[in-house]
């Protein structure tokens, strides 16, 4: 590591991204890099974390626009503390929480939905509840572009 930062090698190196994928985050807004006088970018390495942190909630399933959010309230012109990220993981952990419920949901009435493929009859708990889909028309009304809820 140079003494004005890491260089986007090093950086992928620390992350194990390649360095387009971090130069596509840095075109999100998700690291903002500066140029040394050779016009080279440079990272702080707290750019490690970020982009750490980065790859963990695109692995939870959270959009980039979601991270960029989250990104956003941490503090500019210092490195992030533990309470810093603290406070980030407190809206995650939400997140997660109601996906988790969800998921549950989902693993406890599955087995009742395997194999119907129609997902319009009236026992159908998890995407059909009271036959909604029915009220849309005859036949897989999911499957064939219907939305639920529109």
């Amino acid at each position: 590591m140079a003494k004005d930062g890491l260089s986007i090698g090093d950086l992928a190196a620390r992350t194990g991204l390649a360095v387009s994928a971090i130069r596509y985050y840095e075109a999100q807004g998700l690291i903002d890099p500066w140029r040394n006088a050779g016009g080279q970018r440079r990272f702080s390495r707290a750019d490690i974390r970020r982009l750490s942190f980065v790859m963990i909630a695109q692995q939870f399933g959270f959009t980039l626009p979601q991270i960029r959010a989250e990104l956003d309230r941490l503090p500019k012109g210092r490195v992030p503390t533990k309470a810093d990220w603290a406070r980030i993981s407190t809206g995650f952990r939400a997140a997660l929480d109601a996906r988790i419920d969800t998921l549950t949901r989902m693993r406890d009435t599955l087995d009742s939905c395997i194999g119907c493929g129609c997902l319009s009859l009236e026992s159908c708990a998890l995407y059909n509840p009271g036959d909604r889909a029915g009220l849309k028309g005859v036949g897989p009304r999911y499957l064939m572009g219907d939305r639920p809820g529109a």
